[in-house]
């Protein structure tokens, strides 16, 4: 963490000098804004966050309730998520509280039918894949931290509760083209009204989400025909694996049972069976008592004494998809920018099986964040807008194809078709990928953000489309050890790695002559999309990795895009150059399957001999692998959507 650049401050460092002309929660909401944010769930959290990362952009954010979320809904927060998280800073908290998911059991009918066993377990999460682990934590306490990361930005901001979205007019001739009525939800003022204009609206505010109607989108899919009760529990039990994650199927059906943060605390998700055609109310008749009942039976031999229900809630939900993404439809798109999104459950739907619904839904608008700060600050054009759609709408679909099928594995009762536990094992080791939130890959085929993998070999381990895996290195300038993606904020920034060839990163090297021209030719990227006499990294930030020993790196000999200057006082900042040397385990000590004995060039497959380029987006997905001496392509894909100049959005 850097900071002290303009003056010495004390205090927090987390808390950023507020704006002195910030909005007051006690303050009237305002009639314009850049952003309206509807719902405070896993997504809206994350879109408030983000949109408080610009101190440019105002936000509104508001939510039907009258408080902020206290306990229930979703809990499993996947590898990739907490990768997300640390980028805002906040994965340090987020992984010392929550409990990490270490293993998964499986267990079936005996042989004998006189009971249950355990048929399997098996490593949550595979050696390799992330830094970090799968976590559960109780999605209030993480939307918490977001929202109080958002309180610590210039803007100060808050949530505006009480308020639920009612309707929407657009009119393009207005500045704030979208007018959206509120209704107040308060006990004192309930039924009051009031209109905000709005240049983007984005409903995060659920399955029966409001502005998904307003804009005429509908869910397709299937809706499936079993309950599921799902309850927060503290329990007296003697089965052997209430700590570990595990999947059970009896004869009476089939359950999830998820160990909770604090020690204590267990999550049962029980299926409470086929829900009837002609029974609307059959969920609705369900008691805690039953699915208390149900989970009992489920396990057998063994008994869960409930002592306290924290939280529980019956659902019944199909895999479904919404037939857009934006208030855009298809013959539109070419004249026009999209207004009004909808993330998360309000544009899919799922199973909690998987485990990915609140994480999907986080990615949605960490996707559609940075684009709509790079287009309200004037750094981008519009058309950028339209990549959300095309882009998450694919991710969306994948999810919903595994859910359906993991699902259906779990829930399995066919015995025509029948399902082995050996099955469902084997599924989930095969899952793996897709449960840590590592199968989304933005292909060129679909994303025009994407390059076309032309020089992949480069860098074989950072695939154009996915998202930047970090590895270990050593900062040269302190010799610290350090992931090499931690350094990555959700600032808006775009990334570019510069992986050096054998000639280093000094004076005469690859690295400093891609460097020197990128610094003086006046058509390069950095010359064409920074604001002039702002900091050199104001728009690309550029890292370098050498394969020389820290040492053996002169810092007086650095070219100065790697050290720029910066600030009131013009200071270096000496933290963007790092070797690649082994750290000998100093870093990898808490990290399953990686061997200390590999660099980083070994261990994501980078071209020793030529070296290679990385742009990384603002969301850390991988969208280009170049060679150090390829610049044209550089520029011209930084052009296809930022502006040479700030212009009012």
């Amino acid at each position: 963490m850097q900071y002290h650049l303009n003056g010495y401050t004390y205090g927090d460092p987390s808390i950023a000098p507020a704006d002195p002309n910030h909005r007051r929660l006690d303050e009237e909401m305002p009639a314009e804004v850049d952003v309206l944010v509807v719902g405070t769930g896993p997504a809206g959290a994350v879109l408030t966050v983000q949109l408080a990362e610009f101190p440019e952009v105002s936000v509104v954010t508001v939510d039907r309730r009258t408080e902020p979320l206290a306990r229930g809904h979703a809990d499993g927060v996947a590898c990739r998520t907490v990768e997300m998280f640390e980028a805002f800073g906040l994965a340090d908290t987020l992984v010392r509280e929550a409990l990490w998911v270490n293993e998964t059991a499986f267990w079936s009918v005996e042989e004998s039918g006189a009971g249950i066993t355990r048929t399997g377990l098996v490593q949550d999460v595979a050696d390799g894949l992330s830094e970090f682990p799968h976590v559960i934590v109780n999605q209030a306490r993480m939307q918490e931290l977001l929202f109080d990361n958002a309180k610590k930005s210039p803007s100060r901001h808050e949530v505006d509760y009480g308020w639920q979205y009612v309707s929407q007019l657009i009119d393009e001739t207005h500045d704030y083209p979208v007018e959206v009525t509120l209704e107040s939800t308060r006990e004192a003022t309930a039924g009051d009204t009031r209109t905000i204009r709005a240049k983007y609206v984005v409903g995060c505010d659920g399955a029966r989400s409001a502005v998904r109607k307003s804009i005429g989108r509908q869910l397709h899919g299937d809706v499936q025909n079993h309950a599921w009760g799902v309850l927060d529990i503290l329990a007296v039990t003697d089965f052997p694996d209430i700590r570990k994650k595990a999947v059970i199927s009896s004869e009476a059906g089939s359950m999830i049972l998820i160990p909770r943060e604090g020690g204590y605390l267990v999550r049962i998700y029980a299926d409470m069976g086929a829900v009837p055609e002609d029974d609307s109310e059959f969920r609705n008749r369900i008691t805690v008592e039953q699915v208390i009942d149900q989970a009992n039976a489920i396990l057998s031999l063994y008994t869960v004494d409930v002592k306290d229900v924290a939280w529980w809630s019956v659902y019944e939900v199909g895999q479904r998809i919404a037939d857009g993404f934006d208030n855009l439809n298809d013959d539109e798109r070419a004249a026009n920018q999209p207004r009004i999104f909808i993330a998360g459950d309000a544009c899919h739907t799922h199973s909690a099986k998987a485990g990915q619904g609140m994480n999907v839904s986080m990615q949605d608008t960490f996707n559609l964040g940075w684009k709509l700060g790079a287009v309200l600050r004037g750094q981008a054009h519009p058309s950028l807008l339209h990549t959300y759609a095309e882009e998450r709408r694919v991710t969306a679909q994948e999810l919903i194809d595994y859910d359906t099928h993991w699902s259906r594995m779990v829930g399995s009762r066919d015995s025509d078709d029948p399902v082995t536990p050996k099955d469902v094992q084997d599924q989930f080791v095969r899952g793996g990928k897709f449960t840590a939130g590592f199968a989304t890959h933005y292909k060129p085929e679909f994303s025009p953000l994407t390059g076309t993998g032309e020089h992949q070999r480069l860098a074989t381990g950072f695939e154009i489309g996915t998202r930047f895996h970090s590895a270990p290195v050593i900062r040269v300038a302190d010799a610290k050890p350090v992931q090499l993606g931690h350094v990555h904020r959700a600032d808006g920034r775009w990334r570019i790695y510069l992986f050096a060839d054998e000639t280093g990163v000094g004076s005469g090297s690859t690295v400093a002559n891609w460097c020197e021209r990128m610094n003086t030719e006046p058509t390069s990227a950095i010359n064409r999309f920074t604001e002039p006499g702002a900091d050199r990294d104001t728009t690309f930030d550029i890292y370098a990795v050498t394969q020389e020993p820290h040492l053996d790196v002169d810092v007086n000999d650095i070219h100065g895009l790697l050290q720029p200057s910066k600030g009131t006082f013009g200071l270096k900042d000496y933290e963007k150059v790092f070797s690649a040397e082994k750290t000998n385990g100093r870093l990898l000590g808490d990290i399953p399957g990686l061997d200390a004995t590999q660099d980083l060039y070994e261990l994501r497959g980078v071209n020793r001999t030529k070296g290679a380029v990385v742009v990384v987006r603002p969301d850390q997905y991988i969208a280009q692998v170049l060679p150090l001496n390829e610049f044209d392509t550089l520029d011209a894909y930084f052009a296809t959507y930022l502006l040479d100049t700030k212009v009012s959005a």
